[in-house]
């Protein structure tokens, strides 16, 4: 029998995906957003609008009255949870052995991070400048 003519057996054959390419891809595309829009945050609150002192409720409701800073705000919230729960996920693949410890560690992760995605998102979007 030569190679030439061998077939591989039958059986499942694993889909090849791209994810952990695109994971990667990721997380450098949106840490280098990251250092922007945390910068220029830093930038904007620190130092042109007065400092950290000035930050109070009605700061907060003047700022989020504007689309601009309610979006910064959702895309920073956004990219960090996502970029950090990434991390973590590969954290979490690389220093368990147990893959059921893994699958636990995983899926608490990931209720975390949709919780506070979930959450943070919607006091973004309703929150009430009258109620201070």
């Amino acid at each position: 029998m030569s190679l030439d003519t061998f077939t591989p057996p039958r059986g499942r054959r694993r889909q090849r995906t791209n994810f952990e390419m695109a994971s990667w891809l990721f997380m450098r595309v949106s840490g280098v957003v990251l250092v922007f829009l945390i910068l220029g945050h830093l930038l904007i609150m620190n130092i042109l609008d007065g400092g950290v002192q000035r930050i109070n409720f009605a700061f907060v409701a003047g700022r989020w009255a504007s689309p601009f800073w309610q979006v910064w705000d959702l895309l920073q919230l956004w990219l960090a949870i996502i970029h950090g729960t990434n991390g973590l996920r590969t954290i979490i693949a690389d220093y368990t052995n147990k893959p059921r410890t893994r699958f636990w560690l995983h899926t608490l992760l990931y209720v975390a991070s949709v919780f506070v995605l979930f959450t943070g998102t919607l006091v973004i979007f309703t929150f009430d400048p009258t109620i201070g």
